[in-house]
């Protein structure tokens, strides 16, 4: 390993990733889906933020033609967010897939590290925007267009990007503070924090508790707003007389209900259940699944669940075969 001399240690310079398997057949077979995988997350997110911005359909009917309406300006940054989040770890993944040995650089594994988790941490803040977007929609319909006017919007992204930087920043510096002197094989397909804890050769437990405050803080914080925002909502609908009143507001809260209970369901098996309950493979699959998968099934959950986004879609379609 490349390595530079630092008094009785030997400094790591790069790391190796051990990937998912070192099966020759199923390397090809995993390189195969998750290619396919990741060719879907990039042209279905492309597609959701192209067809949010040209469609005047999914514009905000009130305050301009030019305004996206506040859910798909937020869906459109989702989208966004899970190209990102998906491209800083899955394009390394099918090189590990490719050749014998896949190293990262020092310095590009602190970099995989940060973006990870400056953009999984954004799709938190991003999921708890949305729901407290249903909230506003659906509980105080009348004050909608104020409430949730365009600079608040705006804020209200800025604000879950700050979220997401913070975080990031608090794991690039932990992992900057941490020493290297033994291994360097990481067993795993990206840089994650649990398996670099595991390869330090200083004492990780300050270390260890910042990350955790770090990450456990913004998904308790987006959590409770969720959490809230739809017991209000569900308040709401049971208060409501009409049928298809409670049907069309419930209908509006699907698919970002099942995007919730995807992303946090994995998130939470592996950044809040003690590691002791879980092996490394299975964190490895879990990990396939919230950071490859998931940023896949978004744009198909609020395209197949969401009647503005299909019908959006048949009229741009309609347009490009018929001009």
């Amino acid at each position: 390993m490349d390595s530079l001399g630092d008094g009785n240690h030997t400094a790591v310079t790069e790391f190796i990733l051990l990937g998912l398997t070192h099966d020759p057949v199923l390397r090809v077979f995993l390189f195969i889906i998750i290619l396919c995988i990741y060719l879907v997350t990039v042209s279905g997110n492309l597609c959701t933020i192209l067809l949010i911005r040209v469609s005047t359909q999914l514009h905000h009917p009130i305050l301009s033609s030019l305004v996206h309406h506040p859910m798909y300006f937020f869906l459109s940054h989702l989208a966004f967010t899970d190209i990102i989040f998906s491209s800083s770890v899955t394009p390394n993944m099918l090189t590990n897939f490719l050749v014998e040995q896949n190293t990262i650089s020092y310095h590009g594994c602190a970099f995989q590290l940060g973006t990870t988790a400056v953009f999984g941490a954004a799709e938190c803040f991003l999921l708890a925007v949305m729901a407290y977007d249903r909230f506003m929609a659906i509980c105080n319909p009348l004050l909608y267009s104020i409430k949730m006017s365009t600079q608040v919007c705006v804020q209200l992204i800025m604000v879950a990007y700050a979220g997401g930087l913070l975080n990031g920043c608090a794991f690039a510096i932990c992992f900057y503070l941490l020493s290297f002197c033994g291994s360097n094989r990481i067993n795993h397909f990206f840089c994650d924090f649990a398996p670099l804890i595991e390869l330090s050769c200083s004492d990780v437990s300050v270390l260890t508790a910042v990350a955790s405050i770090s990450a456990g803080s913004l998904i308790l914080f987006t959590v409770l707003v969720i959490v809230f925002s739809y017991l209000y909502i569900l308040l709401t609908i049971l208060k409501m007389r009409s049928t298809e009143g409670r049907h069309k507001a419930f209908s509006t809260c699907t698919s970002h209900l099942t995007a919730v209970t995807l992303y946090y369901g994995t998130v939470t098996f592996i950044y809040v259940l003690p590691k002791s309950m879980y092996s490394t493979d299975q964190n490895k699959v879990i990990s396939v699944f919230y950071m490859v998968v998931i940023p896949m099934l978004n744009p198909l959950i609020y395209s197949l669940r969401n009647k503005d986004i299909k019908e959006a879609l048949k009229r741009q379609l309609g347009r490009k075969i018929f001009s």
